[in-house]
């Protein structure tokens, strides 16, 4: 398959391209700045695209098979529409090329509140959307801009992710994961790559986690 891989210089994204090409398949590559990707390979090929300018990403991904969308912005309590622009520009392109398949990162705190744990509900979340609100807001326009298109998507709601050595093993569900708050971004990068033959969780946001 060939995989364009939106987002590619950030730690998740990284980490997808390297994944991806040692399980077989073509790799695009897709990020600002993709000198800051650090892979070579064979079957690699580079662009350099912000996801905010739709004409550029829709030239980017021409003759891709799906889209694995890992964009991120710093954390910040600013306003952004990074992600819900980023991927409805993502659609755009999608359209114009004929590619049916997205895989995209969000964040369990952009999940709906009333279907998690007390803990969570009461304590948890308060304070990180104290602080990152802005960015769970968007998460949710997000999604919201998926449900309204046509494309085979899945949306992956990681709790916190933590630069460790892969486990191997990680849980997927449509509701909140007990007993856990956290997931390595290896393991998220093998997620992301799994649910692309997971024809049961099309159309759906599930929850990730180690």
């Amino acid at each position: 398959m060939r995989l364009a891989v939106v987002g590619a210089a950030g730690r998740t994204g990284r980490l997808v391209v390297e994944q991806a090409l040692g399980r077989g398949h073509q790799v695009r590559a897709l990020a600002r700045q993709p000198e800051k990707i650090g892979v070579r390979h064979a079957e690699l090929e580079t662009v350099s695209v912000d996801v905010r300018d739709a004409r550029a990403l829709s030239a980017a991904v021409a003759g891709c098979d799906a889209l694995i969308s890992t964009i991120g912005g710093a954390p910040s309590r600013g306003a952004t529409d990074l992600y819900s622009q980023g991927v409805a520009n993502q659609l755009q392109a999608m359209a114009a090329n004929k590619i049916a398949m997205l895989q995209v990162v969000s964040a369990a705190p952009a999940g709906p509140r009333e279907e998690q744990p007390f803990a969570a509900r009461q304590v948890i979340f308060p304070i990180l959307w104290r602080f990152f609100g802005n960015q769970y807001e968007d998460m949710r326009r997000m999604e919201a801009v998926l449900r309204s298109s046509s494309v085979d998507w899945i949306v992956l709601r990681p709790p916190r992710l933590v630069s460790k050595p892969a486990t191997g093993r990680y849980r997927v569900d449509t509701k909140p994961l007990a007993r856990t708050r956290r997931i390595t971004y290896h393991d998220l990068a093998a997620a992301l790559l799994d649910v692309l033959a997971r024809d049961d969780l099309s159309r759906t946001a599930v929850y990730v986690a180690n």
